[in-house]
């Protein structure tokens, strides 16, 4: 199976800026699920990507949170998972190279995996850089390009 996008494109669509609104915060969209909430937020990429974000956070363990940044290609009704900053909820597998870990990760998606017909986002890094929900979403503006409005202050999504 032939990838669907390079690394050197998961790298560029990762890096391309993506400046959030001032008032993003009040136009993420809850959604409650069974056992969690999940919240959304299309955003429009400085070279005209079109990106979606997308949290996940468990109501019974603060630990079991997932932070995801989709991309959607031109004509297209499918989500590309370009990174995922998840808790320390479970154990992880990478499968290529089967390493197991049981602690925070960050999973970004790879041509490799794509080759093998495993999800795009199937790799993952154990790290250190996060702790809790808020930490990892200013875990993922820090490294995905994200450009937080100069005048929002305090923690992110803390009121919804």
């Amino acid at each position: 199976m032939a990838a669907t996008f390079s690394d050197q494109d998961i790298s560029r669509l990762i890096q391309e800026r993506k400046p959030l609104p001032n008032d993003y915060r009040t136009k993420v969209q809850v959604r409650p699920k069974l056992g969690h909430e999940e919240r959304e937020l299309d955003i429009k990429g400085a070279d005209g990507g079109d990106y979606r974000l997308i949290l996940r956070q468990s109501i019974f363990n603060p630990l079991d949170f997932s932070i995801i940044l989709t991309y959607r290609p031109p004509k297209s009704n499918q989500l590309f998972r370009l990174q995922r900053y998840n808790g320390k909820s479970h154990e992880h597998t990478n499968p290529i190279e089967g390493q197991t870990f049981y602690d925070f990760h960050i999973h970004q998606a790879t041509e490799r995996y794509q080759e093998i017909g495993a999800r795009e986002d199937a790799f993952a890094k154990p790290t250190d850089r996060f702790a809790d929900f808020q930490e990892a979403i200013a875990c993922m503006f820090k490294d995905c390009g994200f450009e937080v409005p100069l005048d929002s202050q305090g923690r992110l999504f803390e009121e919804i």
